[in-house]
């Protein structure tokens, strides 16, 4: 029998605890036990944790500081919101999955036409030139108009009365936002995308492709050394990241009656990037639990709300001092070195027998 690799058994794990939350969770739910609050936030949790990964891509495994992951959200928030409202005649299911995908294919393209010339720069400049593209993205769908109506989309950058709609409807409304929006994203939908996102990190990480993206992280002139081409796996890392973006976006606007171009900041940016630095550079199970927790906490803390952001950041700076002590770390290694030796250790269990019958 074929001996399953640490890696392999690694994933399973990552896999197996995300579908024993949802399995838990459905169970709370059908059981009354889970508060309206908290029902509300499964689709964001959700989000969060593919917008985590994704940047984790970017972050941990590329080793590219990125301050502009809302932007590429807000792409696929947008477009998806356009092709959900536009395909009435399909059923429900089949609107959000062709949101989502339409939502992941233009943040895709969008992330091929910064990435050609960003990619170009490193570090501080990187960040700079991304954290641009943000507020360049949210700037524009403040200023976008479009509506349908039985001769299709129409799109102006002046005002909705200008889209001259004959009985049909306002999708995008300027610096309103996407607004009556049909809420199709469900629990369910969310999860199967965790596991979509996670299928194709888990998959491009172990890949040669992966290994070319992580030897140009680690040593880009020795990485040039040896004939990777370096341009080509910074932007295979920045689109895929970019895409599973977009279709987290897609899944966000599509649980809510409307969305502002404004809830896609810098803020957002800078949020899923300390979930990102919390869960651990390059750690996609650490970027799930640190996502789901930090989106909970805020929501837990209500009970205090004059000190709720207070108490918040005190946790976050809390978690980053035990999480960076080298005591704790250490300790830590310790302690998984003598678990692996207790699993290796085999006990004798053969005794030495008497003599023969003869």
């Amino acid at each position: 029998m074929k001996k399953i690799s640490k890696t392999t058994r690694s994933n399973i794990v990552t896999y197996a605890m995300v579908i024993l939350a949802f399995v838990i969770m459905q169970s709370l739910i059908a059981g009354g036990q889970v508060s309206s609050a908290l029902k509300g936030q499964l689709v964001p949790i959700c989000v969060y944790i593919c917008m985590a990964i994704s940047l984790n891509l970017t972050v941990g495994i590329l080793g590219e500081l990125s301050l502009g992951h809302a932007g590429f959200m807000s792409v696929g928030a947008f477009t998806g919101v356009i092709a959900a409202m536009s395909l009435q005649t399909l059923p429900a299911p089949a609107r959000l999955l062709l949101a989502i995908v339409i939502g992941g294919i233009m943040a895709a393209v969008a992330g091929v036409i910064v990435g050609v010339p960003v990619l170009r720069l490193q570090g501080d400049y990187l960040a700079i030139v991304t954290l641009a593209f943000g507020e360049i993205i949210k700037n524009l769908l403040n200023n976008i108009y479009v509506g349908v109506d039985g001769h299709g989309l129409h799109f102006s950058v002046t005002d909705s009365a200008s889209l001259g709609l004959e009985g049909g409807i306002v999708l995008i409304n300027g610096p309103m936002g996407a607004v009556g929006i049909e809420k199709l994203s469900t629990f369910l939908a969310g999860v199967l995308l965790i596991l979509f996102v996670l299928t194709v990190t888990l998959n491009l990480i172990r890949s040669r492709s992966g290994r070319a993206i992580m030897a140009v992280r680690d040593n880009r002139i020795a990485a040039e050394s040896v004939g990777i081409n370096v341009t080509k796996y910074k932007l295979m890392a920045f689109v895929t990241s970019a895409a599973m973006a977009g279709m987290a976006g897609a899944l966000y606007a599509l649980n809510y009656s409307s969305v502002l171009p404004k809830k896609f900041d810098f803020n957002t940016s800078i949020l899923v990037l300390v979930f990102v630095v919390l869960g651990g550079m390059g750690n996609i199970r650490g970027s799930i639990i640190a996502a789901t927790v930090l989106t909970i906490l805020p929501e837990a803390l209500r009970a205090v709300n004059d000190y709720r952001m207070l108490l918040y950041a005190i946790v976050l700076i809390l978690v980053m001092l035990v999480t960076n002590n080298p005591t704790l770390k250490n300790g830590w290694n310790v302690v998984k070195e003598k678990l692996a030796f207790w699993r290796k250790k085999t006990p004798v269990t053969a005794e030495k027998g008497g003599g023969a019958d003869e």
